[in-house]
């Protein structure tokens, strides 16, 4: 990734999506999901959540990305996750972007520690195309585009099983094509939850709906299922 994707950071509340007011979100709660969503990172996100969907917005010049050029100290950006159950699982939802800005981003997160974590992204590339994209971290960031779409909404998926993590995306939701399959060389403790970025543009909002937690995992995970 180009340096410019790391940019000057705002400061917003987060917003309270259960009564649609602005303030300090300290957990929610999604029936979706076996366990709260808790806020984290600087600058805060505002967060919404109305008939099933979770709506984020990121502010300006807000990322995670640790540049493996050693360019200076990372960015941050405001995130909900929360600690899944042990045990095999899957985690995924719809994603919708208002792409304006170079890398904005609706993100599913895996997160274990600070220098450990993984990014599953609807992002806006530089040619300015809506495009799958992964990104890996244990200690430094990689950094993987996958495929385009037509800036509709992509759906993404996060599997644990053992001690590997797989990453999928579907432009349907049936037929889920294998991203990522890796470990980030811990056991367990990996949090899992959302994050909207904008890392060159003045802020960026994701939508979150269609959102499933199955215990389990594919038997396989590359045949499609």
């Amino acid at each position: 990734m180009p340096p410019s994707r790391t940019g000057a950071r705002g400061s917003r509340e987060n917003q309270d999506g259960l009564h649609g007011r602005l303030a300090r979100v300290t957990t929610i709660k999604l029936p979706e999901l076996p366990f709260p969503l808790e806020p984290s990172g600087n600058p805060p996100c505002e967060s919404s959540v109305s008939g099933g969907s979770l709506t984020l917005t990121g502010a300006a010049g807000t990322d995670m990305f640790i540049d493996p050029a050693d360019r200076g100290t990372p960015p941050d950006a405001g995130r909900l996750t929360g600690l899944p159950p042990d045990g095999d699982f899957t985690f995924s939802a719809r994603v919708g972007v208002r792409f304006a800005s170079t890398f904005d981003a609706g993100v599913l997160l895996l997160h274990a520690s600070e220098q450990r974590w993984a990014k599953l992204c609807y992002e806006y590339s530089p040619q300015h195309h809506a495009t799958a994209v992964t990104v890996v971290t244990r200690g430094t960031s990689d950094d993987c585009n996958s495929f385009e779409t037509d800036g509709g909404p992509l759906w993404l998926r996060i599997t644990r099983s053992g001690r590997a993590w797989a990453f999928h995306a579907s432009t349907d939701g049936a037929w889920w094509r294998l991203l990522r399959y890796f470990s980030l060389g811990v056991q367990t403790g990996g949090r899992v939850g959302f994050l909207a970025q904008s890392p060159t543009g003045p802020g960026c909002t994701a939508t979150f709906d269609h959102i499933t937690f199955r215990p389990g995992a594919p038997a396989d995970l590359r045949d499609g299922t």
